[in-house]
């Protein structure tokens, strides 16, 4: 190569491993590598990374290694140094961070009031989850759909890709009724027992379901409407 940085094979570089194995599968040496980035005129990108860890053998040395000390290995600069260090940190910041809490759900009054504020003046229909935690935490909550909720559109795989995502042990499912009627329909009561069962395949306890009209809002477990 004209620039003197040496290759190494595509097959065998860490980015395409990442890619085709994901970040587990791959070595101290191959992630350190990658976020290096680039090598030197006398040092492919794995060797540079392979002399940092000869340098600080374990990853709680590395931990450790100040912007002085990193800058003293030949092939790692000023900006590689710094970028080094920026990762440390925000590994260990990363690895300190708690779950956020937006709130503990006590009773669906509560909650349907808060939600009557939030949803007062929308003009379409709104999906809203909220995914909770054991303790009924409310870990996030998500706006999925905007429109008329049916089937079609509100499909559960969507809803439960987000519980997932944030390990949420329960949600509650909470529509709005622009009209100001929070009457369930049809489609509401079908998409809810749709909800339902796939929570029980999920392990993902679907709590409730609130539809929100104006100053007034319908639970469905509240109302016995859960199981029809």
């Amino acid at each position: 190569m004209g620039n003197g940085f040496q290759r190494i094979p595509q097959s065998s570089q860490p980015r395409e491993r990442l890619l085709e194995y994901g970040p587990q599968a791959l070595s101290d040496q191959e992630l350190l590598a990658i976020l290096l980035r680039t090598g030197t005129a006398q040092m492919n990108v794995m060797e540079l990374a392979g002399r940092v860890l000869s340098v600080f053998p374990s990853l709680f040395d590395l931990k450790l290694a100040s912007r002085d000390e990193l800058q003293q290995i030949s092939g790692v600069g000023q900006v590689k140094a710094l970028e080094l260090v920026a990762m440390i940190e925000l590994g260990g910041r990363i690895q300190k961070a708690l779950q956020p809490k937006i709130g503990k759900v006590r009773t669906s009054v509560d909650l349907a009031f808060t939600l009557m504020e939030d949803m007062k003046d929308y003009q379409q229909e709104h999906l809203v989850c909220l995914y909770l935690n054991t303790k009924n935490e409310i870990v996030k909550k998500e706006t999925l759909f905007i429109g008329s909720l049916n089937q079609s559109v509100a499909h559960p795989r969507e809803i439960f890709r987000g519980a997932v995502r944030v390990a949420a042990a329960r949600m509650i499912i909470c529509h709005n009724h622009p009209s100001g009627n929070p009457t369930p329909s049809e489609n509401d009561l079908l998409f809810t027992r749709r909800m339902k069962e796939c929570g029980e395949l999920m392990g993902i306890e679907v709590l409730d379901h609130l539809i929100i009209g104006h100053q007034s809002y319908v639970s469905l477990r509240e109302e016995g409407l859960w199981n029809s």
